[in-house]
């Protein structure tokens, strides 16, 4: 697989010296590969995955110089021909690891953990206070966000609930009808959000003791800012999200939606690897509900 994705990168960009290459990642939506141990390259794996690329791209351009953690910007790429195994985006390698949950309970000392999440807001108010005028990518609103969430939850009646307990079933649906019956929830602006704000795409510096950068744009869109939030609520737990909503404008008010869509991610990774007949991500996903 790696020589066919290094012989892409040499056939668009033939002046870039490959000296070495190896596999890093295979994520569920791209291939990773780090070339001379200096640029990431990804290569989406389906249609759906070239689509949010592309989208991705152009949220990157758009925020550039604009936010204050490095991004996996993309100074390479090729999107033509629009074909799996063809389209690729290539970034500098950000030094760092993800910011996994068990690192983040190993830092005892409280100004870093301060310093952590007074960065992530930032960065997140940077991102969802964007001006989206002249972005070109579709701009949902909040009734569009209300018809993704009923067809999610269509979705898991149809696809995923064959699979799950009594009980799992009970309470999802409890969890989705309560939410789509109350329209105080559904009142807030739409913004420029990450949409995959969780630990696997939050890079830490262990030698600096800091946040080294946020990668991985692949869900960017115009939506729910609590939807990162949430990212983080499933990555760092309740008292973490509470202290990063203090800091963000109007936090508490995003409290409610943020622990819903938190409840529905393990089943949305669910739907993807049934999607996508990958059975590791069906799996993983499917696991507390059945």
């Amino acid at each position: 697989m790696k020589n066919i994705y290094k012989e892409r990168i040499r056939e668009v960009f033939p002046d870039l010296k490959i000296n070495q290459v190896e596999i890093n990642d295979t994520g569920q939506n791209n291939d990773v590969i780090i070339v001379n141990n200096t640029l990431v390259f990804r290569f989406p794996k389906y249609i759906e995955g070239i689509k949010k690329l592309e989208k991705e791209t152009k949220v990157l351009d758009h925020i550039k110089g604009k936010v204050s953690l490095p991004i996996s910007y993309p100074q390479y790429r090729s999107f033509d021909p629009y074909e799996v195994g063809k389209v690729f985006t290539g970034y500098p390698f950000i030094q760092g690891t993800p910011l996994w949950p068990q690192t983040m309970n190993e830092i005892n000392n409280e100004e870093q953990i301060q310093d952590i999440s007074s960065k992530l807001v930032e960065f997140l108010s940077e991102l969802h206070f964007q001006p989206i005028d002249n972005l070109d990518i579709k701009k949902q609103s909040v009734e569009h966000i209300h018809q993704s969430i009923v067809g999610l939850y269509d979705n898991f009646k149809e696809k995923l609930f064959p699979y799950m307990n009594k009980k799992s079933k009970s309470e999802v649906s409890q969890s989705f009808e309560d939410f789509l019956a109350n329209d105080k929830l559904l009142n807030f602006n739409t913004v420029l959000i990450h949409g995959d704000f969780g630990a696997s795409n939050i890079l830490w510096n262990s030698k600096s003791k800091s946040i080294s950068g946020v990668i991985d744009f692949g869900e960017t869109e115009i939506g729910d800012p609590a939807y990162d939030f949430a990212g983080l609520l499933a990555s760092y737990g309740q008292p973490f999200l509470q202290r990063c909503l203090s800091l963000y404008p109007e936090g508490g008010k995003i409290l409610e939606r943020i622990n819903f869509y938190k409840g529905t991610f393990g089943l949305q990774e669910a739907l993807h690897g049934f999607d996508n007949n990958d059975l590791v991500a069906f799996k993983n996903g499917i696991k507390e509900y059945r």
